[in-house]
């Protein structure tokens, strides 16, 4: 049996909805990883576990930083928090030197 075709309007910053049921699916949840591509015209979106090895373009490191997040204890995501606000700080100082 034919899956019926969902038909979606992108909203003026390119964005669109992926339905439930079609995420359901595709095993997509909140905060996973996808690859976006496209091929002969024809857009794709793929759940994926890990990055391209290489990949350090920031949506991919943000991509992983996210992922990695979730599954860590909440100490350790209040500890990276700290630093990476230690970070932001040391950072505005410098550039006010």
């Amino acid at each position: 049996m034919k899956a019926k075709p969902i038909y979606k309007i992108m909203d003026g910053k390119g964005r669109v909805l992926i339905p439930k049921e079609l995420r359901t699916a595709s095993g997509m949840d909140y905060g996973d990883i996808v690859k976006v591509g496209v091929s002969q015209g024809t857009v794709s979106v793929k759940k994926v576990d890990l990055i391209e090895v290489g990949d350090m373009s920031p949506e991919a490191v943000e991509a992983y930083v996210h992922a990695a997040i979730r599954e860590m204890p909440e100490e350790k995501q209040i500890s990276i928090a700290a630093k990476l606000l230690e970070l932001v700080e040391q950072r505005k100082g410098q550039r006010h030197e």
